[in-house]
């Protein structure tokens, strides 16, 4: 039964609308913002509410009468007189039962809303194709309270009627990437559960720090407290969710010689071993005759205003150039540093085609910096679990999760990396390897990246090879089937072309500064101030199927969790 908790206020400066209107409650009445109200409106309709702000007022005409009435600024003294005083709150129009979207009345009753009432508000009744994406809790810490499991409509976050997920917030305390994890645990469960359908997904997600992600197969431990793995545990199950990790999981590590002081990989090398026995794990390696055209995700983040640059990897890509094609000799990576070199010496013809002698030195800068790695090597040896990284993700199977591993590489290899393989996948699905043996790709392919702000921030020059993929996958990408899942600390520093294409936005905790931005201009001042002190687990979620942004909570990861 709703319980009558004020009345609607309605003054000459503050009149209700359509669209927001303000109720009295009694002083110690327990409410938050995102609280979900009813209002008895004309014709037996109810019209629902989200509260946006809370605020208290006394009978009192200043500051000042406060203070005198204290015996002028006695802390000690109780007033001796009692002050009047109520709470008022400023709500948001959601819905009306009987779509009346007339002002509500001065004096009306004002409800707390059901269970069932709060998911009517708020659009969560008979979502189509449902995704749970967390729980939301109203009249916290009330007798009232209310848990509900939240779904969004997985067709809004995977396509065909809306795709892309970007996730903002604070390192360590937004959980960025354990919710993103989270989703994709949610994806995978739901295609798991009903493999019957025609549709699949899969996954290709990149660990960039430590070795986090690189155990999600693997059970979650919580260092032996029983009764927070029940009560994870528990919340997965009311979620309808699996109460095991990923599924079909593959990794993927750099290849690196067995001799070499630096380790290409923060995986422990019992763990390595065990995966390759398993079968779980491969080193991948990039060769020149396969891979030379990714070259130019090694200039990523190089200014090149004349394109001189692109210019020279052109050539170099060319079957038919004299210098660098298929009757030139030169077929490993070594060759083609001897040729740059040559081209990069005085006298040597660099000035040909219009490249000068200095451009060819820039480029042997970059490029010889770039390649000094075990990974580009002259071929790969599958008998070693060794494989080339763009064959592993053609060959990619609905419900697989690829976990590919560039934490360890400097930031030139891991921009090389990410954006060979989102050229890959651009590739697979665009049909590209058709034919080919063990080609078969699912429906959809989600892509997570961490520190989008490497790869796709407004600094990141526009020519980038690696802003191009991404910008075509946020762009043309659900039409094909590609998903993109990024995470950065700063939604204000992203492109606007990526961010502005993405269905779904999760924010977490940040600063006020960054609230500050343009970005953040559409919510609500409350809001904004919510997002400076949201806890660990929490978000603001946006989607099209939600009549507003709901705060959600999501539980803790269910896999290995590695202590940092």
């Amino acid at each position: 039964m709703s319980r009558l908790i004020g009345r609607i206020l309605a003054t000459e400066k503050n009149p209700t609308t359509m669209d927001k209107f303000c109720f009295w409650t009694e002083q110690n009445e327990k409410l938050n913002a995102f609280d979900i109200v009813k209002v008895r409106h004309l014709d037996g309709s109810f019209t629902f509410g989200i509260i946006e702000n809370i605020s208290h007022i006394t009978d009192a005409q200043s500051f000042l009468t406060n203070f005198i009435s204290s015996d002028f600024g006695d802390v000690h003294i109780e007033e001796p007189t009692f002050r009047v005083g109520m709470n008022f709150a400023e709500t948001k129009v959601s819905y009306n039962d009987r779509n009346i979207y007339t002002p509500v009345h001065n004096n009306a009753e004002v409800f707390l809303a059901t269970a069932d009432e709060v998911t009517f508000a708020l659009g969560l009744q008979n979502v189509k194709n449902p995704l749970v994406c967390g729980s939301l809790k109203m009249y916290e810490g009330t007798d009232d309270e209310i848990t509900l499991p939240v779904h969004l409509n997985s067709k809004f976050l995977l396509g065909p009627e809306g795709a892309h997920l970007n996730i903002s917030g604070i390192s360590g305390l937004a959980s960025k990437t354990s919710y993103a994890m989270f989703l994709m645990k949610a994806i995978q469960d739901q295609y798991l559960q009903h493999s019957g359908n025609d549709d699949s997904v899969a996954f290709v997600i990149f660990n960039v720090k430590g070795k986090d992600l690189m155990a999600i197969d693997k059970p979650n431990d919580f260092d032996g407290a029983e009764d927070l793995r029940a009560q994870v545990l528990k919340e997965y199950a009311d979620m309808k969710l699996l109460t095991e990790p990923f599924k079909k999981v593959r990794y993927f590590i750099p290849f690196s010689e067995p001799t070499s002081v630096k380790r290409s990989t923060y995986l422990d090398q019992k763990d390595i071993d065990a995966y390759i026995e398993s079968g779980k794990l491969k080193k991948y390696r990039y060769v020149y005759e396969d891979d030379k055209e990714s070259i130019e995700m090694m200039f990523a983040n190089i200014d090149d205003p004349q394109q001189t640059m692109e210019s020279i990897i052109s050539k170099i890509i060319d079957a038919d150039d004299v210098d660098f094609g298929e009757n030139s000799g030169v077929g490993t990576w070594d060759d083609c540093m001897e040729k740059i070199t040559e081209k990069s010496q005085k006298g040597s013809g660099g000035n040909s085609n219009d490249i000068s002698v200095l451009s060819w030195r820039k480029f042997k800068r970059v490029f010889r910096k770039a390649r000094q790695d075990d990974m580009f090597a002259n071929r790969a040896d599958t008998s070693k679990a060794e494989c080339r990284l763009g064959d592993a993700l053609k060959t990619i199977k609905p419900n697989e999760v690829c976990v590919i591993d560039i934490a360890k590489l400097p930031e030139d290899k891991q921009a090389f990396v990410f954006g060979d393989s989102m050229r890959t996948l651009y590739n697979l699905k665009l049909g590209e390897y058709e034919g080919e043996q063990d080609v078969a790709p699912p429906s959809r392919i989600v892509i997570f990246i961490d520190e989008l702000n490497k790869y796709a921030s407004k600094d990141v020059p526009k020519s980038s090879p690696i802003l191009r993929e991404i910008l075509e996958i946020t762009e043309r990408g659900r039409s094909l089937g590609l998903v993109l899942f990024a995470a950065e600390q700063f939604r204000s520093n992203i492109n606007d072309r990526v961010t502005g294409n993405c269905a779904t936005h999760a924010y977490g905790r940040t600063t006020a500064i960054e609230t500050s931005t343009r970005d953040y201009g559409s919510l609500p001042g409350t809001y904004k101030n919510m997002l400076t002190r949201l806890d660990q687990g929490d978000y603001l979620i946006q989607n099209p199927v939600f009549r507003s942004l709901l705060k959600i909570h999501f539980p803790r990861p269910i896999y290995r969790q590695f202590k940092q």
